[in-house]
């Protein structure tokens, strides 16, 4: 066994192969050194504080790669300013690396708008803050929604939740200040429902009932009767009722003339109001003053005149008959004031 394996053959088999061995490894890495370029090094170049487009120019004179990562941004440097480079200045490395280059922006990154309609002000100004965005000023307007942020405004312009804007941009609010009071009721009639729904909200008022005569629900329909009625004074946020029909107002007047005597109810206060003597009033001062007015009445001017008569001789019991007279005015208050109470009090 021992003998066939020193055998001369073998040996030269086991000699080329380890010779084989060593050339193909030899070959390897003789390519990896031409094919990696081993040993033939590059040094970053110093780009800092030049411009993107400098800096890309001088990696690509260079032979080396470039990717280039906005920064945050820094009001301090100039846009589009390197401020980091990696690996940095003076490193060498093989020609073809990627350096990596950080810029400062042209400005702030763009952040999105929340969605802070109709919230409450204080609610909206912390979400505006937490994303970034400054708070401009605050418009007030008449709106039934107080303090409840109405729209949003940059620069003189409308925009929407979700719109981008620079970081630290001011935004201004339209914001509630609530309803007004005793405002005129517009009139609609006349208009078509579309029309009148249209004047009811930019008056600020709650569109309410809107009937139909046919029931079809057309926005084309005329409008003939209104409540409450036009020049009435409601608060904003109030609801408007409207009644409709393909006809004109002209030719609803029966309809008209109903919907007036159940809506358009008035009380006269110009009316006298009677009271009964069995109800426990006290008559105003005024009135209390009237029968002492007539206490006067009782001096009798026509009952004098039968003085005349007093000439008449031989009886004394005339004189008594005067003074029966006499003593009537005494009486004759009491009288008066029974005759007052018989009357009824009449209150306008």
């Amino acid at each position: 066994m021992l003998k066939s394996l020193f055998h001369w053959k073998v040996l030269v088999n086991l000699l080329v192969a380890a010779a084989v061995f060593v050339g193909l490894v030899w070959l390897t890495f003789r390519w990896l050194e031409v094919h990696t370029n081993h040993g033939k090094e590059i040094p970053v170049p110093n780009v800092m504080n030049r411009s993107v487009h400098e800096a890309i120019k001088i990696l690509d004179d260079s032979g080396l790669e470039y990717e280039v990562d906005s920064f945050k941004y820094d009001p301090k440097y100039r846009p589009f300013q390197v401020l980091q480079i990696y690996p940095s200045a003076g490193s060498r490395v093989k020609d073809g690396r990627t350096i990596v280059l950080k810029v400062n922006p042209r400005t702030y990154a763009q952040v999105s708008v929340p969605d802070v309609l109709d919230r409450y002000k204080g609610l909206a100004f912390r979400q505006l803050e937490q994303v970034g965005l400054k708070v401009g000023d605050t418009i007030y307007e008449p709106s039934i929604q107080r303090d409840a942020v109405l729209r949003l405004i940059y620069n003189g312009n409308s925009i929407k939740p979700g719109a981008l804007l620079p970081r630290f941009s001011s935004v201004d609010l339209v914001i509630g200040a609530g309803p007004q009071r005793n405002i005129t009721i517009p009139n609609v009639v006349g208009l078509t429902v579309q029309e009148a729904k249209a004047i009811i909200k930019q008056n600020l008022f709650e569109v309410g009932l809107v009937e139909y005569e046919d029931g079809v629900g057309d926005e084309s329909d005329i409008v003939y009767f209104q409540d409450p009625a036009p020049g009435d004074v409601r608060d904003q946020g109030m609801q408007m009722d409207i009644w409709a029909s393909k006809k004109t107002p002209a030719e609803m007047g029966r309809k008209i003339s109903e919907l007036t005597s159940m809506y358009r109810i008035k009380i006269d206060m110009n009316a006298p109001v009677y009271i009964d003597e069995g109800a426990d009033y006290i008559p105003p001062a005024p009135q209390r003053r009237e029968p002492s007015q007539e206490v006067p009445r009782p001096t009798i001017p026509a009952e004098t005149t039968p003085k005349v008569e007093t000439p008449k001789p031989s009886t004394e019991t005339k004189p008594k008959a005067t003074d029966t007279k006499t003593t009537t005015p005494k009486t004759s208050p009491p009288k008066t004031e029974e005759k007052s109470k018989a009357k009824k009090v009449v209150v306008e």
